[in-house]
Order: C-alpha cells, then structure tokens, then sequence
C-alpha cells in the first residue's frame, strides 16, 4: 500500500486497543468504505488500508512484529500476501450483510488469482528456524547488524529442486497415472468401501525422478550453512523476537520457504538495569553530598550528563532524567534515566574525622554516648 500512515492511526485505535475494539474499529469503518456501498473514487483505496491495518493488528504475532518494527521495517519482513494471510474477514463481512468470496477479496488487492494460490500453499511452506542471538545493552540501544551463519535446507542449485540430473525431466508415475492418490475399493455384501490414500511410489507428487541430480541424490534440497545478515531495531528488548520472511528451511514440495525467527538476549550491563524502555542506575554519594547538595557526573548510555543533588536528598530517593533511557520502538520517543541515590555510610573515620562528626552530632543536639549495658549478671 502506498500510505505510510501508522496502523493505529488508520484504525482510530489507541497502541493498547483490544482486539474486540480492533474488530470493532474496522467493522465501522469496512461498513463506510466497502466498495459495494461507497462509489467514490478513493473508496476502494480506503478499504484496502483499513483491511491492511485490520489484518495486522488482528493477528497476535503480526502486530507484536509491527509494534516491535514500526510500518517502515515491517513491510521489508513481511510481504502482502504475509500480511493478509489467515485474517479473518470472512465472519465480519457476513455479520455486515455482505457476500464473501475468498477470492474476490484478495482478487481486489492483488488482482488475478495469485493471492489464492499463494494461501492455499501455506500448508507445504518450508519449516520455520529458531537463532538465539545475543546483543549487548549499547546495541539495543543504537540498533545494529550482525551476521549470523545459519544451518538449513535449500533448494538444489543443480537440479532447481526437481532431483532431476539436468538435462532430464519428471517422468508421470505409472503407479497414480500422475493424480498422486491411489483408490482403494473394498465390496462387502452390498456396501462398497473406497478409501483414498497417497501414492507409495510417488510419494503423492504425481511424478517420479528417473535419473536423480548427483548434487541432491534426487530429494531436490542440499544442506547448506548460510550467512544471513540481521538487522535488529533500535530500542529491542531481552525475550523479543524477530521475524526474517522466507530465511528457514526449503519446502519439500516446491512451495514457498519457512521464516527465520531471531531470538534476542541483552548482556546484563555492569551499570544499567532496564525495565521497559526505562534505565536505572544505582549513584552513590557521601553523607556530606547528600545534606549539602551537589552536582555530580552520570553515565547514560549516549554520553555524560550533570545531575543536580538538592540539599537534605534522603536514601533511595530516585531522580528522574526524562529521555535518557531506551529509544521506543517504532520511533514513539524514549524512556527515562531513574537514578537511585544511595548515601554511603563511611566503615572507618581517621580521629579528625570522628572529631568533626561527633561536634556535628552535638550540634543537632544529637551527642554520641556509650551505649548502656543492659544485662546485670
């Protein structure tokens, strides 16, 4: 779709919608644009988006990939027919009065019947991979890319996946005649059973190899390790994960690949702890710091910052530095810096120390004395 409005925005939901105002959202709106009741030239157009955004934030994993990449990132991962794969538009539709036909409805957004062959092939797409990828604090932060080497089957380069030797084709199996099922009849006084089960030999292909690919021994897939470059959005959090379309395993039948889903880990960092998009970071001052005030240095994770002190900070005070933590993602902004401040008790005093805080003590009126023992034997 030519518009990069956000989803949320296209649906007049907020970012932390329901999936009933989501259904609901589009239902009002499907009603206003379906091009059976709205003439106007830009009608169509209109509906394809909200079905778009509708078949996104629908979809649980679809809109976790969308929060996670923004619109701009997502549409690299996933591709039209992803997008609009398995949403369920048929029980609105009919709910609305509508008629529903699969294939008229993806017919409008993609024209011809490349969407329902494509959706009929889910079934025989390739496997799905799993890569556990650890990034450190500082990367998450900025966004990177890494290179990851990635074991999976492929698709012959030799043959192109027939496990025909080049040069040679496909030959129609004998035993199915080419339909891949083989009928099996069984009479029974005056019932007849039929029973439908695969072809054996052809293992429900239709075809045989007669003279295999030496590359694939005829399977038509190899075992390759590949390199596959990641790039992994700034603002990620540890547990997250992200979704490369069409980098797992080859189908087995000729239909398209499975998705590469890249787990993400962040290094504990020595400083910071993360909570959402938040930082905090643990300051550590003396008891003179605390009571006069100060400025002090502190850390974050795009260069130093000067933090004021006000005099009489208490421990465990937290102070808060607003857009010092991790970017959001989809580009919505950053979290805070939280600085915890705790005042460090000194475990040895040199004698003018002591001298000066016991004259202190009694400036407060607060005398250091002896403790008294309380058990007489």
């Amino acid at each position: 779709m030519a518009s990069k409005k956000d989803y949320y925005e296209i649906l007049g939901v907020p970012r932390n919608a329901t999936k009933e105002q989501i259904k609901d959202a589009y239902r009002r709106l499907a009603m206003q644009y379906h091009p059976d009741r709205n003439k106007s030239p830009d009608a169509e157009e209109k509906f394809k988006e909200i079905s778009e955004a509708y078949a996104v934030l629908s979809d649980d994993e679809k809109r976790r990939q969308y929060d996670l990449l923004g619109r701009a990132d997502f549409g690299q991962y996933y591709t039209q027919e992803d997008i609009f794969r398995g949403a369920d538009f048929e029980s609105i539709f009919r709910e609305m009065g509508f008629g529903f036909d699969i294939g008229d409805l993806f017919n409008m957004f993609f024209g011809g019947d490349f969407a329902r062959r494509a959706y009929a092939r889910q079934v025989t797409r390739g496997r799905d991979l799993n890569y556990n990828l650890e990034i450190s604090l500082e990367e998450a932060f900025r966004g990177t890319e890494k290179e990851i080497e990635v074991p999976r089957t492929e698709r012959c380069d030799v043959c192109g996946g027939t496990g025909a030797a080049p040069g040679t084709s496909l030959k129609t199996c004998g035993r199915c005649g080419g339909t891949g099922q083989i009928q099996n009849v069984r009479t029974t006084g005056f019932a007849r059973f039929v029973t439908v089960t695969p072809c054996n030999v052809c293992g429900g292909s239709g075809t045989v190899v007669e003279t295999p690919c030496r590359e694939c021994r005829g399977s038509g897939l190899i075992k390759r390790r590949r390199i596959i470059t990641v790039r992994v959005p700034a603002g990620v959090d540890d547990g997250q994960q992200l979704r490369l379309r069409g980098e797992g395993e080859a189908s087995p039948n000729g239909g398209p690949p499975g998705d590469l889903f890249v787990n993400i880990s962040i290094r504990p960092h020595p400083y910071f702890k993360r909570r959402g998009s938040d930082l905090y970071y643990d300051l550590k001052i003396g008891f003179p710091q605390a009571a006069l005030g100060t400025e002090v240095t502190v850390p974050t994770l795009d260069g130093d910052v000067v933090v004021n002190i006000k005099p009489g900070t208490q421990p465990g005070e937290v102070l808060r530095i607003k857009g010092k933590g991790m970017p959001k993602l989809g580009g919505y902004g950053r979290g805070n810096l939280m600085i915890r401040v705790n005042v460090e008790v000194p475990t040895s005093l040199s004698p003018r120390q002591r001298e000066l805080l016991e004259e202190l003590a009694r400036e407060f009126d607060q005398e250091v004395k002896p403790k008294k023992n309380f058990f007489h034997f």
